[in-house]
């Protein structure tokens, strides 16, 4: 039985994906603000929080709200987590590969997760204990048991560009050294930690993410027989946001690729 919470960030998120998808048409006309060198907010991202914001008040007024356009709102052991447009970049040039990612956490530990991607209307949910779901249908990570022929997804750091360096090296050890086939690199990081739960991709590797990138995502490969990790092989990555995901033996061939590009910063 799906849990009364999920089913009201179910609803959170799809009134998230009605209001991204209804603003397509006029992307030229949606007003843009640089947070940071390279980091972008529309006022879609701050509408479609909104409208989470206001489903999950509604069912949850004491909960508190950790959410990437407006950030910390109360205080409590039950915190959501939002990410009301991941994908922002991919949005406004009109690249149709975004989600809206919330997850609820109690005590630092992910209860719930939902990621939505409004444009093939994919709705990936997970709960604690169980199981992760793609439309209703039970999904679970890939059986690949090493790199070799793997397809792995990683995305760019944008801002913090002294990963990149490391980073490119430990990729180059995942395609090179350990024989992976392919990389992908999407532009939404909770949507690339949905598809490694979905088995659509083998394993996923990523730098300097928030935690409203990961909290929904990282559950979901959990719950689908994953594994996540940061760099260091530890479970820091929610506070750090280095993260590793895809299953276990996957996962150890890529710590295996990255340790020893690993920097300071990364550890």
């Amino acid at each position: 039985m799906i849990k009364p919470a999920l089913s009201v960030a179910v609803k959170a998120a799809r009134a998230a994906g009605t209001v991204i998808l209804r603003r397509m048409a006029r992307l030229d006309a949606i007003p843009v603000t640089e947070k940071d060198r390279y980091d972008f907010a529309s006022e879609v991202d701050r509408q479609a929080e909104g409208e989470i914001i206001k489903e999950l008040r509604r069912a949850f007024p004491r909960h508190a709200i950790l959410a990437e356009e407006s950030g910390a709102q109360g205080k409590g052991d039950t915190v959501w987590v939002i990410d009301p447009l991941d994908g922002t970049h991919n949005y406004l040039r009109g690249i149709p590969h975004f989600s809206v990612s919330i997850a609820q956490l109690v005590r630092g530990q992910a209860e719930l997760g939902v990621v939505f991607d409004p444009i093939r209307s994919e709705l990936f949910t997970a709960s604690r204990g169980g199981g992760a779901f793609l439309n209703d249908r039970r999904i679970r990570v890939a059986d690949r048991r090493s790199l070799e022929g793997a397809l792995v997804t990683t995305g760019l750091p944008f801002r913090q560009r002294e990963h990149l360096d490391p980073q490119l090296a430990m990729l180059r050890s995942m395609l090179v050294e350990a024989g992976a086939e392919d990389v992908r690199r999407t532009g939404s990081a909770a949507l690339d930690l949905a598809y490694v739960a979905a088995g659509r991709c083998d394993g996923y590797f990523e730098p300097g993410l928030k935690p409203w990138d990961l909290a929904a995502g990282q559950l979901l490969v959990r719950e689908a027989g994953g594994h996540c990790t940061d760099f260091t092989g530890g479970d820091g990555f929610m506070h750090n946001g280095h993260v590793v995901a895809g299953n276990i033996k996957v996962v150890d061939a890529m710590l295996a690729c990255i340790r020893p590009h690993l920097t300071t910063a990364l550890r």
